[in-house]
């Protein structure tokens, strides 16, 4: 039996990296669905909104901690001991979610739900309620259990291929499916196969902590803002391709009726010569995207009608289909807030209670939110003003601080 160690200190820019997230979290979820909300505290599955920024940050939180618990637990336990128990805890975090993220009756009648069989009762919920963000974190941390104790170069190419799996399931079926193709059905938060891509904001997490906690003792800052910059550069580089399906001003309104490109992954040969027409002639900078947090074109004041301009693709950043662009950016971002975090905590030693009190009971924080938020949202219609909505947010944030604050003062924290 290993002889018994001190708990080792917390990385306090995690924690409060956590907590921002947690909070940002709290704050898209309420909105969102208020016509008052600004359009980039919504999804919108066509470009990166700050919305969006929110769910990588977390998977990139679970990677870096992760990376650093496991190590330490792997030295104290000894290897199986280790990996047993995190596959279990892992598992019972998608039981949690199963039991959260509740579904609506299946059936009306028992000769309904045997007509349905076990695949039609459980096909709705898999694409669509089941697979939100706690599902995701464990089926997330199941998928790259195999490479977190290895290095750098092995943890990349398990991310590369890993993306590269999603590029090609989704031009077989994947991508139209995820968008409602052909049962109506839209998934959530990337769908089943989300974790393949889910996996980049992880995995660059592993990679951050190999930087912060470097065993001569001295981070590697440098390198994370030069990696954050280029996660970011190559999300928008892989964004630009959503470019080639523009359509044709003669052919808008023929083409009215039609959402989807009919090759949405692979572009058609004549939509890479019309690039390439465009290069040749000085146009170059028609086949740049429009960088995050910008809506792509659309009618005036209808950012939910681009598909009228722009055929929906696998190459615009979409929460949706957890596509590469959206997560190989959001991955950089979260590496650059977290840069921030670093410096302000960790070098300069400032931190916020509140960030403190959601980061160190994040699922405790998870958890009761939704409750929260269903006992104030009933008193608000979706077409109240600015001032009613802010002034509801700020309630449902304050009940909820209070009681994660309360169970941090009685020291109970809740961690799977």
């Amino acid at each position: 039996m290993p002889p018994a160690t001190a708990p080792s200190p917390r990385i306090v820019s995690l924690d409060q990296f956590r907590g921002y997230t947690v909070l940002g979290m709290f704050l898209v979820n309420f909105v969102g669905g208020f016509s008052a909300c600004h359009y980039l505290l919504r999804h919108h599955n066509t470009f990166c909104s700050y919305a969006d920024t929110i769910m990588p940050q977390f998977l990139f939180a679970v990677g870096f901690a992760f990376r650093l618990t496991f190590g330490r637990r792997i030295r104290t336990q000894g290897a199986a001991v280790a990996y047993a128990r995190v596959v279990r805890r892992l598992l019972g975090l998608a039981l949690v979610a199963l039991v959260i993220y509740t579904v609506n009756p299946i059936a009306d009648t028992w000769n309904r739900l045997i007509e349905l069989g076990v695949w039609g009762a459980i096909r709705d919920p898999l694409k669509r309620d089941w697979f939100q963000t706690l599902m995701h974190i464990a089926v997330t941390s199941l998928w790259i259990l195999p490479v977190i104790r290895a290095g750098a170069g092995v943890r990349i190419g398990w991310m590369l291929a890993s993306a590269a799996l999603h590029v090609y399931l989704s031009h077989r079926f994947y991508f139209f499916w995820v968008n409602g193709q052909p049962d109506g059905v839209n998934a959530i938060d990337g769908g089943p196969l989300g974790f393949l891509t889910w996996s980049i904001p992880a995995l660059v997490g592993t990679l951050a902590c190999d930087a912060v906690a470097h065993a001569d003792g001295r981070p590697r800052i440098l390198a994370l803002v030069i990696g954050a910059v280029a996660l970011m550069t190559l999300g928008y580089a892989f964004s630009c391709g959503t470019t080639l399906y523009d359509v044709p001003i003669p052919e808008i309104e023929a083409q009215a009726a039609q959402k989807f490109a009919t090759r949405p992954v692979l572009p058609a040969a004549e939509q890479i010569s019309a690039a390439r027409a465009k290069f040749e002639q000085g146009h170059a900078t028609e086949l740049l995207a429009e960088p995050p947090f910008v809506p792509p074109p659309h009618p005036d004041g209808d950012i939910g009608g681009s598909q009228r301009l722009r055929k929906w693709n696998y190459w615009m950043m979409s929460q949706r289909a957890g596509t590469i662009s959206y997560l190989t950016f959001a991955a950089g971002f979260s590496l650059a807030v977290y840069v921030l975090f670093y410096f302000g905590c960790d070098v300069l030693g400032w931190q916020l209670g509140v960030f403190r009190t959601f980061g160190t009971n994040a699922l405790a924080a998870y958890v009761l939110h939704g409750m929260v938020a269903s006992a104030v949202k009933p008193f608000m219609p979706g077409d109240v003003p600015a001032w009613y909505m802010w002034a509801g947010c700020a309630l449902f944030m304050a009940i909820t601080y209070l009681i994660v604050r309360t169970l941090e003062q009685q020291n109970i924290f809740i961690r799977l």
